[in-house]
């Protein structure tokens, strides 16, 4: 059985090949170029190399840290020619992206024991929050649980009427307590809903201010006091939702909010949309927090586990630079 045979069925592996397609014509393409007519790899290929990986958002210290682990191979072997690159790249990003614990995870399983598995969402407007916690409603559902949505976004009327609308799509319970409600105490009768009624999962929506972030860091650690006093150990996972689209600048949103949240777990929206993919391997690589999911296309299906070794297969995939 082959390593796609286990992990991902044809259909998968074609959302996730498609939608990584911008990153990986503008990656691929660039470092295509920069070795053409090369022989082997030499101080100038890596200069090259590196400088592609940075505007392609890997980011600076990360992009530093693959070349060095290149450059410590390249002293090993003696002789690197430049078409074994791709397979040199893909392996170092591979191994990089499996120190910083970013775990392989065949499918929307929720932990074992934890029942009801309470997971709090978090992020800025407009990166895709309440999509992505439709989706993963949506998922769960799939597989036969039991779900509850609760809009603890109370400072916006929308994001909590744009979350009754995935309920309902979705065909799962729904929390609210309105628009100006105080957000711990939806996320207290939540997850008190979910005991009560028997639910699997609980997936509570949060406002992601980040204009103040003193206010932000209360107001979070009051929605965890208030669910720990309901159940013991909730939330179970903070997800922090960063749009790729943005590059760099999602970088500085993951900095800031692990600053405020015990962030658990990230998900990246919108890797369709872009040619910037290349920043999940840098918030892997700095931050340390597991990639949990990633959104390859619009549609309910869209939403994907992230596998380090698929993601980074259909960006550099089998085929030689030269």
């Amino acid at each position: 059985m082959g390593f796609f045979d286990k992990f991902f069925n044809k259909e998968k592996k074609e959302d996730l090949d498609k939608g990584l397609e911008k990153t990986k014509e503008g990656l691929f393409g660039k470092l295509g170029r920069a070795i053409a007519g090369k022989s082997t790899v030499d101080e100038e290929v890596l200069d090259e190399v590196e400088n592609i990986l940075i505007s392609s958002d890997v980011g600076l210290d990360t992009a530093v840290k693959i070349i060095g682990r290149i450059e410590a191979r390249v002293q090993r072997d003696k002789y690197v020619n430049t078409a074994e690159l791709n397979e040199i790249l893909r392996d170092e990003i591979v191994d990089l992206l499996a120190e910083n614990n970013t775990e392989d995870v065949e499918d929307f399983d929720i932990p074992a024991g934890k029942k009801p598995y309470v997971l709090l969402v978090i992020g800025v407007n407009g990166v895709g929050k309440t999509t992505t916690i439709g989706k993963l409603a949506w998922q769960f559902k799939q597989r036969g649980h039991k779900v509850v949505l609760g809009a603890a976004d109370t400072f916006r009327a929308a994001a909590v009427d744009q979350l009754k609308i995935w309920a309902d799509r979705v065909g799962c319970d729904f929390y609210s307590k309105g628009m100006n409600a105080d957000p711990a105490a939806v996320a207290f009768e939540t997850t008190q809903f979910a005991l009560e009624n028997n639910c699997d999962v609980a997936i509570i929506d949060t406002a992601g201010r980040l204009h103040n972030k003193s206010h932000l860091m209360l107001e979070l650690g009051k929605i965890h006091r208030s669910m720990e006093k309901k159940l013991p150990g909730a939330p179970h996972d903070v997800l922090l939702v960063l749009d790729a689209s943005t590059g760099q600048n999602a970088q500085e949103q993951a900095k800031q909010f692990t600053e405020v949240a015990p962030i658990t777990c990230l998900a990246l929206t919108k890797l369709d949309g872009t040619a910037k993919g290349g920043v999940a391997i840098s918030i892997s690589d700095q931050f340390k927090i597991p990639i949990r999911y990633i959104g390859v296309g619009e549609s309910i299906d869209k939403l994907q586990i992230f596998n380090k070794r698929a993601f980074v297969e259909s960006i550099f995939g089998g085929k030689q630079l030269g």
